[in-house]
């Protein structure tokens, strides 16, 4: 979304609930050092842990609800499908692994309650051979890594020129896609995939996609009702999702 209206309490929320997601992360970091850590290569006592899944749930819940602006009545409905998908997720990263548990007594496969062996990607890497375990992990918390963090970036950059503009808004990121914060939102889901694939997460993350692509287009009608020409010309020249389009499009000019 890319029409900007200024609000004067927004702010004021949203820095609170970034402050609260903050002391939530330093919640997070306290039990992570006080030997929660430790469990992920020993494997003692790694699931189970249900304060790390609300508190996961929470900071990752609130710093939606905060950079994604879930105004409209609709939005909720999108944003709430996304909250299931992050209790889904991390019900399974430390309380019950459920998929783990599916492919051992259905499928006979073996696979620990460690969690370096919960990185599906890396066992699966490890069990044909390519890659030790140990790197595989690696691996695939590089790259999920990087996912979410360029999504967490691309949502905060979208937020920020929300915020400090008016009317459309053309700049900044919303210069190389027209739905910044929705494609790091993609990329936030599609890096969790990479880290910590369940067969729950891996059926709604299709569907998020989908009803977030939808969600997407109707804001674009409003726009294209509410800006008329100069949003047309914007979105003629500005790709829906992928920057790539906009990269060739400089080169060729």
């Amino acid at each position: 979304m890319s029409d900007s209206t200024h609000r004067p309490w927004t702010s004021v929320v949203s820095l609170s609930i970034v402050a609260l997601t903050a002391l939530i992360l330093f919640l997070v970091v306290i039990a992570y050092t006080t030997g929660f850590a430790s469990s992920i290569t020993t494997g003692e006592n790694f699931y189970g842990n249900w304060p790390a899944v609300v508190l996961s749930i929470l900071l990752l819940a609130l710093f939606l609800v905060a950079f994604l602006k879930p105004w409209q009545h609709r939005s909720w409905r999108e944003m709430g499908a996304a909250h299931a998908y992050l209790i889904a997720l991390f019900t399974e990263m430390f309380g019950l692994p459920l998929t783990i548990y599916l492919f051992v007594s259905v499928f006979g496969v073996n696979i620990g309650l460690s969690g370096d062996e919960g990185h599906l990607w890396a066992t699966l890497l490890a069990s044909t051979g390519l890659l030790p375990l140990s790197s595989g992990v690696g691996l695939v918390m590089i790259t999920s890594v990087l996912l979410i963090s360029v999504g967490v970036i691309l949502i905060v950059l979208g937020w920020r020129e929300l915020h400090s503009a008016s009317g459309l808004v053309t700049t900044g990121v919303y210069s190389w896609v027209r739905h910044p914060q929705y494609l790091g939102f993609f990329l936030i889901i599609a890096g969790f995939l990479v880290q910590w694939p369940t067969i729950i997460t891996a059926i709604m993350a299709p569907v998020l996609f989908y009803a977030y692509f939808r969600l997407a287009m109707k804001e674009e009608e409003e726009l294209g009702r509410k800006f008329g020409k100069p949003y047309e010309e914007y979105a003629g020249a500005v790709p829906r999702f992928m920057p790539l389009r906009r990269v060739r499009a400089k080169g060729e000019s």
